[in-house]
């Protein structure tokens, strides 16, 4: 990650770090800004701050570009840093206070009286309970301050003694030694806080109404973060919106395209409208990763911090806002062991994200992670266990939420030696109802997916063969929204071939399976609508694939077989509906395969990862190449998602099937809205032409004077035009002369 630089005010009031050339009459700043000023005898500027650019400069005297604060602090800054919680050291100590004072004859006693007490809770360092004394009294003054070896210990100390009674005229009261800071802060006298005007927000959703239908995607490359407009018809991309340092990791849409966030190392940042102002700001130093609730109303933020002692473990926070006001709804603050359990748990110790997975749903109701033994489930907005209490679940390692409603699916592994077999359960949150379960012998692994719209689901589970020395694959296809929701299985052709990838077709029935044990694997498409009474039936199977990846459009019908990594970038369009392949084409390298929001134009892109190639293509949804942008330092591409449609399934079917009906005059206005960009578009060039004009127009007079200057200066030497004065060296030789030296 590259360190941001400095703001261009930090540039200006670091004076001594500019490079540039000091003329008689003017500075150039190293940034391309030209500042002219008329230079004092003194060696100072007129309009200069008292001082500058060493002492003495107040930050009202420095002019800064309008709505731009270029890294000054502001008044809502100050509200923010009020918020931020800073490490101090101290968060594996602890504050014990109402002890009895006592005299140093029975210091020792008390003292052990406390490590005893304490020990049993955690492990206290060598020597770290200490008393302060009065020193003219020399008995202790009531309180004393404990040191455990890790934050955990001191924070299950808290817990376990506060209200602790030490005998009929002592109560223990017990704070984290962090905390008395933070309680010193809070004034004697409560001020209610200053109502602020209210400000107009701009729409956040004003994209949509673009007359020509075009989508939005964002861009990162180098320092720069860029919006454009996909301009199929031009076949290139139109800017909107374009920033340095923007951010100092990457961006994300929220789940419907409200708005776009940004990461710093203070938090993150939300953006949106047609001027791309800052919405809202979440304060969460060392911000790694953040996630949105699917309907936009919450953000959760995560950081973890390695600890000093090795003995320790990380530590990891995730915090839970309003995306609206910002307000903090709810801190979770833990080891990184209690939260990676299962499949949570990432290779190396690390933790998979999103640690928090959302239920599905019109609203953003529920939130749930995996513990031991069970799925912790919170309700929003109160952020509160639900019913609190988890649901339990023994050796549960997985679960999914459907994306429609809230149905959780669990998975919970083998146990006794295989003795209570593998189950898959579908609970419905938030009366805990079980729907449906599944019990499943020799279990390796499972994997879950959801159709998009929730229709069904799919169980990928591999089983151990009878000898236990390998693993073959089947599906156990769950058809969600049929009464009593009755499963299908579906068996390979061949037990020993594995499964490469699997996606459900969005819209649709269908769903597809890349499988085999060679470079070249096999795609097949199944139908849940059978067409026979009974199984899934193949609508597709061909082989000899170059391909590591399925990604079908968002609308259905069409999809993208990928060849990453090894493949190099071997593209191959495909149409489900007939079985056939409308385009194979190539970007060399390709890391990554998106397909717009509405399933016409599909972009790839080759990230940094690769040294070479790096940049995007974009083609239409049959494989027609319609653009290329190449970018050094690729990072990022992200379509901007679309909020979901307000028609009933029966209208969407019934535009559909009219579609044809309609196309010719659709085509029309989109060729007289073209045909009117066009003439908008040389409308703007001739005033941008006329305005350059005037300009030079205007300049005139003082080109005249200034020569009249010159010439007044030079003299005669005018007439002889600008010329260059080039330095020639050349070498003649004058003459040689030869002499004979004797050796003696």
């Amino acid at each position: 990650m590259c360190p941001a630089p400095p703001s261009q005010a930090e540039q200006f009031l670091q004076c001594k770090s500019l490079t540039g050339k000091i003329h008689s009459d003017s500075y150039t700043f190293s940034n391309g800004m030209a500042a002219v000023a008329r230079m004092r005898p003194d060696g100072s500027f007129e309009g200069q701050p008292k001082g500058f650019p060493f002492e003495d400069f107040e930050f009202e005297d420095v002019m800064l570009p309008e709505d731009d604060d270029m890294g000054i602090p502001s008044e809502d800054d100050e509200v923010a840093e009020e918020e931020l919680e800073t490490e101090t050291g101290f968060g594996s100590v602890i504050v014990a206070d109402n002890l009895p004072g006592v005299l140093p004859d029975k210091y020792d006693k008390l003292t052990g009286l406390l490590n005893r007490i304490y020990g049993q809770v955690g492990t206290v360092r060598e020597g770290g309970i200490n008393m302060p004394v009065d020193q003219e009294t020399e008995t202790s003054k009531g309180f004393a301050f404990i040191e455990f070896h890790t934050p955990q210990e001191a924070a299950a100390a808290r817990e376990s003694t506060d209200g602790y009674k030490l005998d009929r005229n002592h109560t223990l009261a017990v704070n984290l030694f962090d905390e008395i800071d933070k309680y010193m802060r809070i004034p004697d006298n409560y001020e209610s806080p200053e109502q602020k005007a209210y400000a107009a927000q701009e729409h956040l959703r004003a994209w949509l109404m673009d007359k020509r239908g075009r989508d939005q995607f964002a861009i990162r490359f180098g320092d720069e973060t860029e919006v454009y407009w996909n301009d199929a018809a031009r076949s290139q991309p139109e800017e909107v919106y374009k920033r340095s340092f923007w951010t100092e990791s990457f961006v994300q849409w929220s789940g419907q395209g409200s708005y776009l966030a940004t990461v710093h190392r203070q938090g993150v940042a939300v953006w949106g409208g047609n001027s791309w102002q800052r919405l809202t700001r979440f304060s969460h130093p060392g911000v790694r990763l953040i996630d949105f609730s699917p309907c936009e109303q919450y953000l959760i933020t995560y950081s973890s911090m390695e600890p000093s002692n090795p003995r320790e473990k990380a530590k990891v926070l995730l915090n839970v806002f309003d995306t609206k006001t910002g307000k903090k709804l709810r801190v979770f603050d833990n080891s990184v062991d209690e939260f990676a359990i299962g499949t949570a748990a990432g290779p190396g110790g690390a933790l998979r994200w999103p640690v928090f997975k959302w239920a599905g749903g019109p609203k953003d109701s529920f939130f749930a992670r995996l513990g031991r033994n069970a799925i912790s489930i919170y309700e929003a907005p109160d952020m509160g266990l639900l019913e609190k209490k988890s649901l339990k679940l023994d050796a549960v390692q997985d679960f999914e939420w459907s994306p429609a409603e809230p149905i959780l699916c669990a998975y919970q592994a083998e146990q006794s030696g295989g003795n209570l077999p593998a189950r898959i359960s579908l609970v419905r949150i938030p009366d805990r109802k079980e729907l449906r379960q599944k019990n499943l012998f020799s279990v390796s692994d499972i994997r879950m997916y959801w159709h998009p719209q929730g229709d069904y689901l799919a169980i990928k589970v591999d089983r151990y063969t009878k000898t236990r020395k390998s693993t073959f694959t089947s599906f156990e296809l769950f058809s969600v929204k049929e009464r009593d929701i009755p499963m299908e299985v579906l068996e390979l052709a061949s037990k020993t071939e594995k499964v490469v990838d699997f996606a459900w077709e969005p819209r649709g029935s269908r769903f597809a399976v890349l499988y085999g044990d060679g470079p070249r694997p096999t795609l097949a498409i199944y139908d849940m609508k059978s067409t026979t009474s009974k199984g899934v039936n193949c609508t597709v199977l061909q082989p000899n694939k170059q391909a590591n990846c399925l990604h079908w459009s968002p609308q259905g019908k069409f999809l993208v077989l990928g060849g990453l990594k090894a493949l190099n970038g071997q593209l191959e369009f495909f149409n489900a509906e007939d079985g056939e392949v409308m385009n194979a084409a190539e970007h060399f390298m390709c890391t990554d395969i998106e397909w717009d929001p509405t399933g016409r134009y599909v972009a790839t892109s080759v990230t940094v990862v690769h040294q070479m190639e790096n940049g995007f293509n974009v083609w239409l949804f049959n494989g027609q190449l319609l653009y290329r942008m190449p970018r050094e330092r690729f990072f990022q591409f992200s379509w901007r998602p679309r909020p979901p449609t307000l028609l009933e399934p029966a209208k969407e079917e019934e535009v559909v099937k009219n579609l044809k009906k309609y196309s010719q005059k659709y085509e029309q206005e989109d060729q007289a809205l073209l045909a009117q960009t066009d003439v908008d578009l040389l409308a703007e060039r001739q005033r941008m032409m006329d305005e350059w004009k005037a300009w030079v127009a205007s300049k005139q007079e003082w080109v005249a004077q200034n020569n009249a200057g010159i010439a007044a200066i030079l003299g005669d030497a005018v007439q002889e035009g600008e010329y260059t004065v080039n330095e020639v060296e050349v070498e003649e030789t004058l003459g040689v002369t030869e002499e004979i030296i004797r050796a003696t």
